[in-house]
């Protein structure tokens, strides 16, 4: 009898050691890059980045907190799909494109195509701006760190300082995460001289630097 109480008492103290093992672990997972390595990855397969972009009179779910839209918006009105919505100006390429809202293959063989579910240009958050490597950004890749990106609208004119380069894989989709200040994504395919579907995505991250607001 003694015996078996000593191996009850064994295995007591067996489970509340595991027990403190584990909550130890749970805090040190959620409190380091574990943590935001495991969301990115459920974020890589499942494209579903926790954010909300709405494009009418409604709340706006960012990352962290909801604002008004009617009255903070640059925009009086959002575009319709196809519509162009303003022009793109890449100094270091002396090149201006112009700007569709939507990224379907309409879009994208008239210009630049605005990515439907990211802000409008000049707005707090990140706005996404991609193209084809072999017609609009076909020198884009001479574009890098420290280079200007300005974008005219109807809501006015915003220059954006290219802060980051990265090249990532074709079905990426954290380049369309928030951001807690108004950034500008430019992607195209990469690389640029590669024949069929390019593996890559060639990616700008460019602050807003300046906004000169239409009256």
């Amino acid at each position: 009898m003694h015996k078996y109480f000593k191996e009850r008492r064994i295995g007591k103290l067996v489970l509340l050691s595991l027990s403190v093992v584990i909550i130890a672990l749970g805090f040190w997972f959620s409190g380091t890059n574990a943590y935001k390595f495991m969301k990115g990855y459920w974020l890589f397969k499942t494209g579903e980045p926790k954010t909300e972009v709405a494009f009418a009179d409604k709340p706006v779910k960012t990352a962290d907190k909801t604002q008004s839209s009617p009255k903070t918006s640059l925009y009086t009105e959002r575009p319709q799909k196809g519509e162009m919505i303003g022009n793109l100006s890449i100094p270091k390429l002396s090149a201006d494109l112009p700007i569709y809202h939507g990224t379907d293959e309409d879009e994208l063989e008239k210009g630049v195509g605005h990515f439907a579910g990211s802000v409008l240009p000049g707005e707090k958050d990140n706005s996404v701006l991609s193209g084809h490597r072999d017609t609009v950004f076909r020198k884009l890749g001479e574009v890098g760190k420290g280079d200007l990106l300005v974008v005219s609208t109807g809501a006015g004119e915003f220059t954006y300082k290219v802060r980051k380069v990265r090249i990532v894989d074709a079905d990426d989709r954290t380049v369309i995460v928030p951001k807690p200040r108004a950034t500008l994504t430019v992607t195209t395919c990469y690389p640029f001289d590669f024949i069929g579907d390019a593996p890559e995505r060639y990616i700008l991250v460019a602050d807003l630097i300046e906004a000169i607001e239409q009256e």
